[in-house]
């Protein structure tokens, strides 16, 4: 089975290509450069060194979110239109999952989270149990002193992961103290062969229904959404 894993979800860029259980290509850039523009000659440039062609394709699995708004559109774009013009399933996997598997082999908890402005984050808890990754607590947009709060109640060692670690590292440490575990730079990124082992066995999507996983409404919305009941509120 050849799979593609795309993920344009937060700054970095990444796609690969898994054959069976071997990854025989990968590429990845963590630069603000426009992912619209990058993505599918990454991607052609790739399919070509590794020579597999669409047709050779089975499976496309992408990061559906949360992270950039902009950049989950891009990527579930990109790859729902891979999927629907080869007829081949596509699968959604979420952004912070992806980044988890960074922690393969820590026997404890792992914390992946990506900044939400505001001192909001998005995030959620693992485990690795029997080699498989196990959600211990729901995905979330929240707080992140009450959330580092919460972890702190647990008492146990906690494996933080984010390309964004450099905002709240001393913030960590304050609430987890040496418990907490904040490895070197390159484990706080997402791999994208990690992507494409996470969605492998995970079932396909419909894939017109797939839709981005952003745990919250954009501004935009947020604010169409509050002036609606503001004006029924009037009316």
């Amino acid at each position: 089975m050849n799979i593609l894993a795309i993920d344009t979800s937060n700054q970095l860029m990444g796609v690969a290509i898994l054959k069976d259980e071997i990854i025989i290509g990968e590429t990845v850039t963590n630069i603000a450069k426009n992912h619209s523009v990058r993505l599918m000659p990454a991607i052609d440039q790739l399919m070509r060194e590794v020579s597999i062609t669409p047709e050779q394709l089975n499976k496309v699995v992408v990061a559906k979110g949360p992270g950039s708004y902009t950049g989950v559109r891009i990527g579930l774009a990109t790859a729902k239109t891979l999927a629907w013009a080869l007829n081949i399933p596509i699968t959604g996997v979420s952004s912070l999952e992806a980044l988890a598997y960074q922690g393969k082999f820590f026997n404890s908890y792992i914390c992946p989270f990506f900044d939400a402005r505001r001192e909001m984050v998005y995030t959620g808890l693992y485990q690795w149990k029997n080699s498989r990754l196990i959600e211990t607590d729901k995905e979330k947009n929240v707080n992140m002193d009450d959330w580092l709060h919460e972890l702190s109640q647990m008492g146990k060692e906690i494996l933080f992961l984010s390309p964004d670690i450099h905002l709240y590292k001393e913030k960590i440490i304050s609430y987890i103290g040496s418990q907490a575990i904040l490895p070197e730079g390159p484990f706080h990124q997402t791999s994208p062969s990690h992507l494409a082992l996470a969605g492998k066995t995970k079932p396909a999507d419909d894939t017109h229904l797939l839709t981005p996983n952003y745990l919250r409404l954009a501004e935009a919305e947020a604010n169409w959404l509050k002036s609606k009941k503001g004006n029924k509120h009037d009316g």
